[in-house]
């Protein structure tokens, strides 16, 4: 079994979580509820009273603006930005919700990003796939996604940063709409510069923003097809046949794109279509356009999406029991693999080319043309292990807050 840690309950743990006064008001018909903060280090967190909200850091006023976004979604920045700056700050954050989801799924994240980044940030929660919509496949939810990205960058003219933070089935959808809203610009960058994701001389644009942080926390990025993809099926051969066959009659067109089942028009499925350009929707060159990318995937105790597909690796490629350690600041981090910042262009040979056709083996060649730095993690000590796939976003910080160190490991290494 893996070794790692679990945070402390709350009485041992430090301040910084919901807690203090909320005060609604509404201006035109648009509610903004300003939240503060405690002040807190990234290993310390405590529990508060429940419907408590988050209160100002000491001897700042550092209070959180939330605003409804005129394209759907939740904005949220710091109103220090704006006493001091006179303005928005320039990096917008997409995050992104996963099978019925919702925006709310990424509160708890969201106010400590702009707590800890509050000159940096500015969040906006998407709400345009929540609920049953997440039930109409990946693509028609990232055409969404992407139309609801450009209405926020239309409201919000002074950004010129963006990155996507995405959960679950919120990878794959936000995958789709980045390929979606890429533009490729001419640049005067040399040829010659290897070290560089810029190929000959171009790179890209994201709604017209330079791409920073391209990141996923347990996303199926492979499909739910494969051996053990789906780990509550626990690799019986019979149920995950079964579950292949009837997906679609339970989540409609997502589980035909989760299960590659998605070939009736002649085309290969939208998942193998997605690691690399088509004609229309540049895939492969819009993630490459990120500085970085990155893939948080749970060890273990994950029941609805497995390591291998959430961390884009083959099976003899998962860190060995061994090599999981625990981390003193981010109990829950069990192993970070960096990844080559390089180019990783892979010429497939012709040994490789000779071997049975897999789906699953097309899909990590593709993806894995770009580099990816990889963080595995384990709630195998914690109490809310069984809920693993919720935990690692925090989707409820009552119910899932041994994740908030991995959140507070996302947000140390973001890059602004």
């Amino acid at each position: 079994m893996l070794a790692a840690g679990s945070m402390s309950r709350a009485a041992s743990l430090g301040p910084g979580i919901p807690g203090g006064h909320r005060r609604i008001r509404c201006a035109r018909g648009v509610a903004r509820v300003k939240l503060g903060f405690y002040p807190a280090t990234s290993a310390q967190v405590t529990r508060r009273s429940m419907g408590c909200c988050l209160k100002a850091a000491a001897g700042k006023g550092n209070q959180v603006e939330m605003e409804a976004a005129r394209g759907g979604g939740v904005d949220i920045w710091s109103t220090v930005a704006e006493k001091e700056n006179g303005s928005f700050p320039e990096h917008l954050v997409i995050m992104v919700n996963g099978l019925v989801g919702s925006a709310g799924d990424w509160k708890f994240a969201a106010e400590q990003l702009v707590k800890k980044l509050p000159d940096e940030v500015i969040v906006h929660r998407s709400e345009c796939n929540s609920s049953r919509l997440t039930f109409d496949g990946v693509d028609l939810m990232g055409e969404r996604l992407a139309k609801e990205v450009r209405s926020v960058v239309k409201q919000r003219r002074g950004v010129q940063r963006i990155s996507f933070v995405a959960h679950s089935l919120g990878g794959l959808v936000a995958r789709y709409a980045i390929g979606r809203l890429y533009e490729q610009v001419n640049t005067m960058k040399s040829p010659a510069d290897n070290n560089s994701d810029e190929v000959n001389g171009l790179e890209g644009r994201i709604a017209g923003l330079e791409p920073m942080n391209f990141i996923t926390f347990a996303s199926p990025h492979l499909g739910s097809r494969g051996h053990k993809q789906l780990p509550i099926l626990c690799g019986l051969p019979f149920l995950e046949q079964t579950a292949l066959e009837t997906a679609h009659l339970i989540v409609g067109r997502t589980g035909k794109h989760l299960f590659l089942t998605d070939t009736t028009d002649g085309r290969p499925p939208l998942l193998l279509r997605m690691v690399d350009d088509c004609d229309d929707i540049k895939f492969r060159s819009a993630l490459r356009s990120f500085k970085r990318r990155v893939a948080y995937a749970n060890a273990n105790f994950d029941h609805m999406v497995g390591w291998r597909t959430s961390s884009i690796r083959r099976q003899h490629e998962l860190p060995k029991h061994r090599l999981l350690v625990q981390d003193e600041k981010y109990p829950h981090i069990v192993h970070v693999d960096k990844g080559n910042r390089g180019n990783n262009h892979k010429e497939v040979t012709s040994d490789v080319k000779a071997q049975p056709y897999d789906m699953e083996e097309e899909m990590i060649r593709g993806l894995t043309q770009v580099s990816w730095e990889r963080v595995d993690v384990s709630f195998q000590k914690s109490k809310q292990r069984y809920v693993a796939h919720n935990t690692i976003q925090v989707k409820s910080y009552w119910l899932n807050s041994d994740g908030a160190d991995v959140i507070f490991h996302m947000i140390d290494n973001f890059l602004i």
